[in-house]
């Protein structure tokens, strides 16, 4: 999966936005303004940063030499992911719906609402 494959599929969920928060090389995807998916664009190399629940994380980086623990991030709650390796686009987009699945179910009860109503 190139940036722009993953641009679009990410944009194509509901209530996700797309912004430089941080400086103008770090794009940053959010739903309802929670942060679930970064990628720097200056970086050598395609990877990208996920919100993962913790136990899977840990599963992941085990299974998966192109999974490794957040940069820059909690190393708990995120895994940087080599999106140029030799993972398959379908694990790929399963990892992004994952993060994005995550910050929906902590949203509030009216951010949810907002959401499924928008």
């Amino acid at each position: 999966m190139h940036i722009e494959e993953f641009r679009i599929y990410c944009l194509s969920k509901p209530g996700v936005t797309e912004s430089f928060p941080f400086d103008e090389v770090t794009l940053v995807f959010k739903v309802m303004s929670k942060m679930f998916a970064l990628t720097g664009l200056s970086r050598e190399g395609f990877t990208v940063n996920l919100k993962c629940d913790p136990e899977r994380a840990l599963d992941l980086r085990e299974a998966y030499p192109e999974i490794q623990p957040g940069f820059h991030m909690s190393k708990k709650h995120w895994n940087t992911i080599d999106f140029e390796g030799s993972l398959d686009d379908e694990l790929l987009m399963e990892l992004i719906d994952h993060s994005y699945d995550l910050v929906v179910s902590k949203l509030k009860k009216s951010e949810k609402e907002e959401l499924n109503n928008g």
